[in-house]
């Protein structure tokens, strides 16, 4: 039930003279109350036998107040009538405020009455101003009023909402509001109108667009806050709706909202192209319709273009929300050059943004490109924004975007929110640019120092992938390398240097020349493996003196094997780096216990090689953790895949490499990836002689006649000669400082191979002898005589070897 009391006719306040809030009384010709109504006593507090009859002047006017009632009585007698406050006694004793109408009455008997309606000043007052702001919602307010029925038609509209619309005020009494607003917005509005007529709740700042039916293009944003309307009893009169324009606010709003997702969304990579493709997302559909991004040349491949360049551009980026867009529109990766007299190449050559609102007043596209603008115009293209991408003083490219859905052309304020867009990703492409460059030359220094390709070797047929990590986080230090070595032999090698970046780079690089420099020493895998150790540790030292902020040598790990084609036999060691893997000719993994060995610079425990014999055509396998650990696995799950891939069929090691990356690298990886595969050979044993000599004074030439035998049964006579001195020499060597058998073995592949093993462990120096040694000139007479000389070492056994380079000849080994 509706509270009718007397505050809750304060707080709704009505009209202070109705009948129900205003008190009356009658005043006859000589000024005595002859009438009293029951609200005069509960507003003065007199009953009516306290003044009926009596002179008013005697019951309610104090005597400090008669000159005032002197004034109020001659104007009522000269105007038939007055309005005004004047005091009245109450019965307390207080003088009360009271606003009187007066009238003057006329009776039957034709004697003259005055009609007194009075109220409390105060409510006089506020009931005027409610009044008054009553008055201002329908004549001055500049926010729209609309008082609707129960059917929702309108009622009264004020001034602004008669401005809004186009029509006289008295045009709209029982419209309904899809008379002059599009379907889909009148069903909105009337929906929400009748949420608020059924339930009681009032609707409070809800948007909504507005399209008015005389001006559809146009659209409006308000802001719309209704309340029921209700009568003393409760009954419902209808709906008020106060309805105002918020289209700037709402503009304003929405640009800032685009500012702060594009700031969030652009330049989450330093990729350059990733960067143009997030600024085209951020900005279609939110501001244009369609939009490209277009780079100088240089500026994808990390360069900074030259101050006023004019190049070729290359699209990088096209969105749009129609497909058919995209036809007239370059495709990405295309290069070109915007015709002059365009906006795109005035925002060029000008280097501020271009706004054409109104596309066909432009003819500079219809001279240059007449069919592309006619396919254009033809799609709805109408409207276009043309914004350099300048960062640091350099302008790298530009964007432009169009509107064909939207029927409103671009205006200023898009300008300015355009060219937000493109000074933000204008920085985030220069700096991904940068980081393309610095990276692209740092994975150009790790690719120099690693094999620009690998060398066709007797002893093995290999394949590689080296993959650097992820722009993002850096080249690494990955390495990999194919040694030959004596005899035939060969050295696989893979290597990691702990981090990222050109300091990696630079360390992979020392390491890996370190590693050849051992392995021509003809060392054992943990023997090469130890020294690299003690390399690491110098190295460290000398950064951790050279300079607090270099960045420091973590530590490094390495596989090493040597594989002998003749012998079949293959020794490895690895300092902390992933066990290779060993496929027979069958298919199936050979497993190989490798001792892991610490990390290089760690120090500690010393590494360990392992020796086993491979079967020809056996596959070898060497990676690093990158490609195991790739795509979240772990190393057992890496190992597991990497075993099942090799197994799968392939008809080359170069198609295996291609199965491996396709298998285990979906995408691109955080870290470097280094694969070596080789497949083993066996030199045939009619290339390879070996005889063991007696410790004797005939030794050598026993050795002379075995080699110039055998040289002719090769075919080889005219290395006899040669050759019998390389080995007499070597032979007489051995048989005179070391003792014991000499193993001679003769070696063809390409090359003629001599190999002279013996116990002694003395390594042999070559030096100039004086005009009166007698001896100290056979070393220097193998060294005149052979290509290659050397000494390796074994199990309690050295080897002296020459290597003599063949002709190559049609049918023979080397051909």
């Amino acid at each position: 039930m509706r509270n009718t009391s007397p505050k809750t006719l304060s707080e709704s306040p009505e009209d202070p003279f109705s009948v129900h809030q205003s008190a009356s009384a009658v005043l006859d010709e000589g000024g005595r109350i002859v009438a009293w109504s029951d609200q005069a006593t509960a507003l003065l507090g007199h009953g009516p036998d306290e003044v009926l009859g009596r002179p008013v002047r005697e019951t309610l006017v104090e005597p400090r107040d008669q000159g005032l009632i002197d004034e109020a009585t001659a104007a009522c007698l000269r105007d038939g009538g007055w309005f005004g406050l004047l005091p009245v006694r109450h019965r307390a004793g207080h003088r009360v405020y009271v606003g009187f109408r007066a009238r003057r009455v006329r009776r039957l008997d034709s004697t003259v009455e005055w009609l007194l309606v009075g109220s409390l000043a105060e409510d006089i007052i506020q009931w005027d101003i409610d009044r008054a702001v009553l008055d201002g919602f329908f004549l001055r307010s500049p926010v729209g009023v609309t008082v609707l029925g129960p059917d929702l038609r309108i009622l009264r509209v004020n001034r602004a909402i008669a401005r809004f619309g186009g029509l006289p005020t008295e045009a709209y009494r029982g419209l309904r509001t899809a008379d002059f607003l599009l379907g889909p917005d009148t069903e909105l509005i009337e929906d929400r109108l009748r949420g608020v007529l059924e339930t009681g709740r009032p609707l409070i700042f809800a948007e909504q667009t507005c399209r008015l039916l005389r001006d559809p293009a146009k659209e409006l944003i308000v802001s719309v806050s209704a309340f029921r309307m209700q009568d003393r009893s409760g009954r419902v009169l209808g709906v008020t709706e106060i309805i105002e324009d918020v289209t700037d606010r709402h503009r304003a709003r929405r640009r800032l909202a685009l500012l702060n997702e594009a700031g969030a969304r652009i330049g989450s990579t330093l990729d350059v192209a990733r960067t143009a493709r997030e600024l085209a997302e951020a900005a279609v559909p939110a501001l244009a319709d369609a939009l490209s991004v277009d780079l100088l040349e240089p500026v994808p491949r990390g360069e900074e273009p030259a101050p006023g360049a004019r190049g070729p551009l290359r699209r990088m980026a096209v969105r749009s929300i129609r497909p058919e867009a995209l036809t007239v529109m370059h495709p990405e990766g295309h290069l070109f050059f915007f015709p002059d007299e365009t906006a795109p190449s005035r925002c060029l050559v000008e280097r501020r943004p271009i706004l054409d609102p109104f596309l066909e007043d432009t003819r500079g596209w219809f001279s240059t490109e007449p069919e592309r603008a006619e396919k254009a115009l033809a799609i709805g293209v109408h409207s276009l924004m043309a914004v350099p991408l300048a960062a640091r003083g350099v302008v790298l490219g530009l964007v432009c975007l169009w509107r064909s859905q939207r029927s409103e052309p671009f205006e200023e304020d898009d300008l300015t929110l355009a060219e937000e867009f493109a000074a933000r990703a204008a920085v985030c492409i220069d700096n991904a640019r940068r980081y393309t460059q610095q990276h692209n030359a740092a994975e150009a220094l790790q690719r120099s120092l690693l094999p620009s390709e690998v060398p066709e070797h007797p002893a093995v047929e290999t394949a590689y992938r080296y993959l650097p990590a992820h722009a993002s986080t850096g080249v690494g230090g990955d390495w990999f390398d194919v040694i030959p070595l004596s005899g035939l032999r060969v050295a696989l090698v893979v290597g990691d240097v702990v981090g990222h970046g050109m300091h990696a780079s630079a360390t992979m690089g020392r390491l890996r020349a370190a590693v050849r420099t051992l392995a021509h020493l003809d060392l054992a895998p943990d023997e090469v493996l130890a020294r690299l150790d003690d390399l690491v540790d110098e190295l460290a030292t000398e950064q951790r003196q050279a300079s607090g902020n270099t960045p420091q040598i973590v530590g490094a790990t390495c596989l090493y094997a040597i594989y002998d084609p003749v012998s079949r036999h293959c020794a490895m060691a690895r300092a902390g780096h992933p066990p290779p893997t060993v496929l027979r000719p069958d298919g199936r993994v050979r497993p190989v216990d490798v001792p892991a060995g610490p990390p290089l610079g760690v120090g500690g425990l010393p590494f360990e090689t392992a020796e086993l014999e491979l079967d020809e055509d056996s596959l070898i396998a060497l990676y690093s953790d990158g490609l195991l650990l790739a795509d979240h696995r772990d190393i057992d799950q890496g190992l597991t895949l990497l075993r099942s891939t090799l197994t799968g069929p392939s008809h080359s090691l170069e198609q295996t490499c291609k199965a491996v990356e396709d298998a285990m690298l979906p995408d691109r990886a955080v870290d470097d990836v280094t694969l070596l595969l080789g497949r083993t050979r066996v030199l045939a044993a009619e290339n390879v002689a070996t005889w063991q000599l007696s410790a004797e004074p005939t030794a050598a030439g026993r050795a002379r006649t075995l080699v110039r035998e055998r040289l002719a049964e090769w075919g080889l006579d005219e290395f006899a000669f040669t050759t019998e001195l390389i080995v007499s020499e070597l032979v007489t060597n051995a048989y005179r400082y070391a003792g014991g058998p000499v193993l001679l073995r003769l070696i063809r592949d390409g090359r003629l191979i001599c190999e002279v093993s013996d116990t002694s462990s003395t390594s042999p120096h070559l030096r100039q002898a004086r005009g009166t040694d007698e001896g100290g000139r056979g070393l220097f007479l193998v060294a005149q005589l052979s290509e290659r000389w050397g000494t390796r070492y074994g199990r309690n056994r050295k080897t002296i070897w020459a290597e003599q380079p063949l002709a190559a000849q049609p049918g023979e080994p080397g051909a």
